[in-house]
Order: C-alpha cells, then structure tokens, then sequence
C-alpha cells in the first residue's frame, strides 16, 4: 500500500524520516518529499507548513505526484478535554473546522457544501485505537483553526461550540477536507504536545520539543509497523 504522511513543522518530518528504511528524497515545486518503506508499505513523508491553506495545498500536490491509498496527517496537537495529558495520542474518529461560519442555514464549523464533521477512514481509526502500547490512546474528535490556542478564552469558545472536541490543531480538517474531494482515505493520528489552559501552557510546549519528543513519536512508529498492506 501507498501511504502519503504529511506533517507541518520539519521537526515533525524529522522524527518520522528516522523511521523509513530505503529512503530517497525529491521536490516538486514548493513540497520536498521523502520517499521510503515501513515493512510492506511504501510512505511518501511530505512537510506541507502550518495552517490550513499550506496543509490542503500540500495534500492535493501529494495526492497529484503519488496517488497514495491513503493519507495520514500526524505531528502533534493541543489537548483540550480534561483527561488528556502531554504525550497521549488522539486519532480523528471526527474532525472539525473551529473557525468556520457560512451563515445561517449552515452549522457552526461547516463550509458550505461540505459535511460539518469529516470522519476518519474506519480501518485506519481501528488499527490505531488497537495499538499494543503504553501511550494511552484516544479516539474522538480533532477541531481545526488557523490559531495556536493559549488561552482558557479561546479553549472555552471552542469547547462551547464542540464539548466533545478532544485536541486542537491548525492542519487536520483541511488536510480532510481535500481527501473527502479526491475520495482518498484519512485520518490524524495526533500526539499531544501541551494542554491550552493549563498553567505554564508554553513551557509544556517547549518541554515537549527538548525533553521528550524522540519518545513520544515512538507510538507513530508503532502505528506505521502496524498498518495493513491494503484498505
């Protein structure tokens, strides 16, 4: 099977490039890919940049160059229900936009036209959610916005809005939004990095990039092992 990764950050592309045997690398136009194996399957590893227009460019420039069976968007994200902690991981049984209104006549979060919640690719979201793995996994939903979130205001409006949102990112649903076009399966397998809201918010983030990175992508690792060889 033919997997596309995409990222948005290079530290992200970097701890999951670790994991590629037989890796070549490429650019086509403003995207550079890494291309390699992981058992059976082959991935294509693409850093699309932060926010929604950079991640549904890059997914349609990935979707054209390879075809891939499938996408999985992956790096980390902000925890934003209560039982999350640094270094879980929330998989996209749904995601949402959280700073999207078209008017009346539509739901909050939905563009219109398209459906409000984007679901993940059943087969994808069960082969993480049955990971053997120390990382507690979560499945549920993945709210999307251009914003890094910093503050129990801006959690609040989101929570108001989605109660059930689990984690908050800035490339998921757009990365969504352009496989629901193409008919390409997905889904986010998101690691959590910090908790918006909590005290000293920006020092878990930073913690998480100098302390524990390198550990927490493991359970990443163990979900590209785990992949099937087809859908």
């Amino acid at each position: 099977m033919k997997i596309g990764i995409i990222t948005a950050m290079s530290s992200e592309q970097k701890q999951l490039a670790n994991q590629l045997d037989n890796k070549t690398e490429h650019r086509e136009g403003p995207f550079s890919y890494i291309e390699g194996t992981v058992k059976n399957n082959t991935h294509i590893l693409m850093q699309c940049g932060i926010g929604k227009v950079n991640a549904a460019a890059g997914t349609v420039e990935l979707i054209r160059n390879f075809q891939p069976d499938c996408i999985i968007s992956t790096g980390v994200a902000g925890g934003i229900d209560s039982e999350l902690n640094v270094m879980d991981v929330v998989v996209s049984r749904n995601i949402v936009y959280h700073d999207v209104w078209c008017g009346e006549g539509n739901a909050y979060g939905q563009v219109q036209g398209f459906p409000t919640f984007f679901r993940g690719d059943d087969t994808l979201y069960n082969c993480a959610l049955s990971l053997d793995t120390e990382t507690p996994i979560h499945g549920g939903l993945i709210c999307t916005g251009d914003k890094f979130i910093t503050d129990r205001t801006e959690l609040n409006a989101i929570k108001q809005n989605f109660p059930e949102g689990l984690a908050v990112d800035m490339e998921s649903a757009a990365i969504a939004q352009v496989c629901h076009l193409y008919r390409v399966p997905f889904i986010s397998f998101r690691i959590i990095s910090d908790t918006p809201g909590a005290d000293k918010h920006l020092e878990q983030y930073k913690n998480f990039w100098g302390e524990i990175a390198d550990n927490s992508f493991r359970v990443t690792e163990t979900f590209l092992k785990a992949l099937p060889n087809k859908l």
